[in-house]
């Protein structure tokens, strides 16, 4: 055992013995984000884990800006569902609006959204990405 390391009892049901690297725990825990940036980041990814949200995004990377209208029509969602939806993605930064008379038009509101979500669409399609429900796939 190294001189940084120290032994930590578990309860009955883990290990008998773990060994801790407290210089690696102490510099991973300095790296860590802010609780406030983690409390950002799952407000985020709640957002993102609603499926008539994330078809509004697709519809906006996929037609750029378009009007409330037409999103409720691309995504099958009522007006009524899609403008809360935007009012959501709206007030945390996610989508932007440009009013033009009576009109309100919606785009998202930079390249990062973008990419979090061309990220997410490859880690799902991914040729190797096993599914929870998929016992057989589990195994591999």
């Amino acid at each position: 055992m190294s001189e940084r390391s120290h032994v930590v009892p578990l309860a009955p049901d883990g290990c008998a013995v773990r060994v801790v690297d407290a210089e690696r725990v102490a510099g991973v825990r300095e790296a860590l984000p802010s609780e406030e940036t983690v409390g950002d980041l799952a407000r985020v990814f709640g957002l993102l884990a609603d499926p008539g949200r994330l078809r509004l995004i697709a519809a906006m990377l996929e037609g750029g800006e378009m009007c409330v209208c037409d999103l409720a029509a691309a995504t099958g969602h009522s007006m009524s569902a899609a403008s809360h939806a935007l009012r959501l993605l709206r007030a945390n930064r996610v989508v932007r609006v440009r009013r033009s008379g009576r009109m309100s038009y919606y785009r998202l509101a930079d390249s990062h959204v973008r990419m979090l979500f061309d990220l997410a669409l490859v880690h799902v399609r991914h040729e190797g990405h096993a599914r929870p429900d998929d016992e057989s796939e589990m195994r591999r």
